[in-house]
């Protein structure tokens, strides 16, 4: 992950995610809504770590012999209020580390929540197309802390989402996704994007290939003093990863 600008880090993701998931039936999240009392919950766990970082004048060593560590869960859940309109809520627990040869920084606890609202537009032969709106909502952390998780702010989005099953060709799907966030405060509002495809290997394990990506509006503040490279004002993100998991029915 490349972060732009003065200061920016280049973080290295060690590993792939671990996902579990919990649902009623074994499905895929993207532009389907869950049916109405329907639940998809999946847990994932993430480790990025950084020894270098790019300044004005190209890349340069972390200073001070230093690194960055950063390790979180997260919950992400969807309910199916109505057939059509299904609420979604996010929400992860993290803890960073930062040290040099002068100074060790840590802190731990939870970070922002995300809650959201999908509501399906149109589905047919050809698809589904829905819309979702999103706000995240600052956590409980201080943000006056020397590595704080985050820059207590609010944000807000707009998402359209297109997935198209591949049945009975293919035991798997597509799903594409366009969203515009306006971040208030210092960050930078953000274009984001998603390609994905899945497929079933059996009735209860599934792998993922996506394309998920950040582009920035740079017209955020140009510095950070956070502490924390992971939260810079203006950066481009690209990330192509892919999944492995299993489903566990709990009816």
């Amino acid at each position: 992950m490349m972060k732009s600008g003065l200061g920016g880090i280049v973080v290295a993701l060690f590993g792939a995610s671990v996902l579990i998931l919990l649902s009623v039936s074994i499905c895929f999240a993207g532009a389907w809504t869950q049916s109405k009392g329907g639940l998809y919950d999946r847990v994932s766990f993430n480790y990025y770590y950084a020894d270098d970082e790019f300044t004005s004048s190209g890349r340069a060593d972390f200073p001070s012999n230093g690194n960055f560590k950063d390790f979180h869960v997260s919950n992400y859940i969807e309910y199916g209020l109505t057939d059509r309109l299904t609420l979604i809520n996010s929400l992860f627990y993290k803890t960073i580390r930062k040290e040099d040869d002068q100074v060790k920084q840590h802190t731990s606890g939870l970070g922002d929540v995300d809650v959201a609202a999908k509501y399906k537009i149109a589905e047919g032969p050809w698809g589904i197309v829905s819309g979702q709106a999103l706000v995240k909502i600052p956590g409980p952390y201080d943000e006056d802390i020397s590595l704080p998780l985050g820059n207590k702010q609010w944000d807000v989005e707009a998402r359209l989402l297109y997935g198209k099953s591949l049945y009975p060709h293919i035991p798997g799907y597509v799903n594409f996704e366009i969203a515009y966030r306006v971040r208030f405060g210092d960050p930078s509002d953000e274009l984001r994007y998603l390609a994905e495809f899945g497929m079933d290997f059996t009735k209860r394990f599934y792998g993922r290939v996506k394309l998920d990506g950040i582009y920035s509006m740079n017209n955020g503040e140009d510095f950070d003093n956070s502490g924390n490279p992971t939260i810079t004002n203006n950066f481009n993100l690209g990330k192509f990863g892919d999944n492995l998991a299993s489903g566990l029915n709990t009816v």
